[in-house]
């Protein structure tokens, strides 16, 4: 690995949307970044099989976290390294192979997130419906996806899918208070909502940065890099933000930040500027 003074955490999911185009200059932004051999870590909401076509479209050959901190994906041999076993996790095991990546498990892998859902469900009686119950048909038509897309938003490697199945909004506020007090993660994501058991961004970029540190054997600065509506779980676990800001912006994130708007022209020229020089 490269010389780098630092680690890039990206949110992409507002840069790369699952429908529509990338963000103006973050495909020049990303091969330049491979230049001066700076990691950019991406995190998605999406799982692992949703987000392969956009790595591969951008050379994406770095580590990333999906499913909203459920796992770390390593691509193979990235590190030349077995990640030490946290202590969150139990004494489970340290790793897992899933597809072409190593992964570092942070949440709890199935059957718990379905389980949980199940439970949730039941003891709240808000009903639900699992999108894994779903025919092809039924997945078209809740998700608005094409069938290509819709068929791959259910294979997820840790949460749920999940829809509200006629609750009102008292009784959806419920759910989220009794998933709080059970230590679940739920998020709405697209149409849908999602479930997992453990899933935490901050845990995932400790275990990366331990990795990152022992590979290069010095501390490189991690650096957020997010829009406001992804802000919220990546900015208070790195060292510095840089806060992408759209019009559509309503209120700051958590933790100082350096603001550079979106859309102007030389955005991705400014963020380079703002990197110190490798070490």
């Amino acid at each position: 690995m490269r010389q780098t003074s630092s680690i890039l955490y990206i949110a992409v999911d507002s840069l790369i949307p699952s429908q529509g185009p990338a963000a103006a200059g973050f495909a020049e932004f990303t091969a330049e970044l491979g230049l001066r051999g700076i990691p950019a870590v991406w995190l998605t909401n999406r799982s692992r099989l949703q987000f392969d076509a956009p790595r591969r479209k951008f050379s994406h050959g770095h580590p990333f976290i999906a499913e909203a901190g459920c796992g770390v994906y390593l691509p193979e041999d990235y590190f030349h390294l077995r990640p030490d076993s946290p202590t969150s996790r139990n004494k489970k095991s340290p790793v897992v192979r899933l597809g072409r990546f190593t992964c570092i498990p942070v949440a709890e892998l199935p059957p718990a997130a379905s389980n949980a859902l199940d439970a949730l469900s039941r003891d709240t009686q808000v009903p639900v419906v699992n999108i894994r119950s779903l025919s092809p048909r039924e997945l078209l038509q809740n998700s608005g996806l094409p069938s290509s897309e819709a068929e791959l938003a259910r294979q997820r490697d840790f949460d749920e899918l999940f829809f509200f199945a006629g609750a009102s909004d008292a009784a959806i506020e419920v759910f989220l208070e009794e998933s709080r007090a059970r230590n679940l993660q739920l998020r709405q994501n697209g149409a849908f909502w999602s479930l997992a058991v453990g899933a935490s961004v901050q845990v995932c970029i400790r275990e990366l940065t331990k990795l990152f540190d022992r590979a290069l054997r010095y501390h490189a600065e991690t650096v957020a890099i997010a829009t406001a509506d992804l802000a919220e779980d990546l900015f208070p676990n790195c060292e510095r933000r840089i806060l992408l800001t759209t019009r559509k912006q309503t209120s700051a994130p958590t933790g100082a930040a350096q603001e550079i708007p979106l859309h102007s022209s030389d955005v991705w020229e400014q963020i380079l500027e703002n990197l110190s020089p490798p070490k």
